[in-house]
């Protein structure tokens, strides 16, 4: 594995016109944030060697280089799943791949379903740590030389970041919530119990990505900020069916906000 990923990032390095130290990941329904971007480069996740290709609606499977908020910046617009088929050493393939091409920022969004009362629809929750409920671990198997066999997750989520979005959110007077999000592997959304139990665990939101792609890059020394967008509510009240349709337009439509929250703390890093 180890091999292919140093095959991909030079292919990757021969051919990009820029040295990004930061990365963003764009999840469900978030593919349209690229847009925010001065794209200089894009490649295709299926012309890339050893790279997964995304299969998800609402992930368009482009590795973008550009420049945002006055930044060079990376941004994978669609993610990989472990429901997809693929394993955790496929999920994470980019971040290792990333790291060989020096990025040491690393900024995660995804849909997620609120289980907290003071939740909305819409709302933004910058996570503040993480549940991992994942089956397979993503550093399960030979470690990795670039980190150490057993990481620390004491601070997966960096508190300058944190801190730093906070206040730009308070002086656009955009409204954040905060809270730990809780990682499984779908592809089936939560059922009423299974919020509950989430809920009681100390999670606020529940997703179907990030924690790996967190895991592995706390393990190479990235620093790390991840938002969720609450695209649905469960756990409490009467039980609402979800769509995947529901929660990309709910994406959507908080666009707007996270592209601002981003784009001020890629200025600041």
């Amino acid at each position: 594995m180890y091999k292919n990923i140093l095959e991909t990032a030079e292919y990757l390095r021969q051919r990009m016109q820029t040295k990004p130290e930061t990365a963003i990941i764009l999840g469900s329904g978030l593919g349209r944030l690229a847009e925010e971007i001065e794209v200089t480069q894009e490649f295709s996740y299926a012309d890339i060697p050893n790279f997964p290709v995304s299969t998800v609606e609402g992930h368009s499977g482009k590795l973008i280089l550009g420049r945002l908020a006055g930044k060079d910046v990376m941004a994978m617009q669609g993610r990989f799943h472990f429901y997809e088929g693929y394993s955790m050493k496929e999920v994470t393939f980019p971040e290792r791949v990333m790291h060989e091409l020096g990025i040491k920022n690393l900024l995660v969004s995804n849909a997620a379903g609120g289980m907290n009362p003071a939740f909305s629809i819409g709302d933004l929750m910058i996570i503040t740590d993480h549940i991992n409920a994942f089956p397979e671990h993503p550093l399960r198997g030979k470690n990795v030389p670039t980190g150490p066999r057993f990481p620390s997750m004491h601070e997966a989520y960096d508190k300058d970041f944190i801190r730093i979005v906070k206040e730009v959110a308070a002086a656009h007077d955009i409204k954040v919530q905060e809270g730990v999000y809780l990682g499984t592997q779908g592809p089936t959304y939560e059922t009423p119990a299974e919020y509950r139990m989430f809920h009681a665990w100390g999670a606020d939101a529940v997703g179907m990505s990030t924690v790996p792609e967190v895991i592995v890059a706390v393990h190479q020394g990235m620093r790390v900020f991840g938002v969720s967008i609450i695209t649905d509510l469960g756990g409490f009240g009467e039980a609402v069916k979800v769509t995947h349709e529901e929660v990309t337009a709910a994406a959507n439509a908080a666009q707007p906000k996270m592209a601002l929250l981003m784009g001020e703390l890629i200025n600041r890093i």
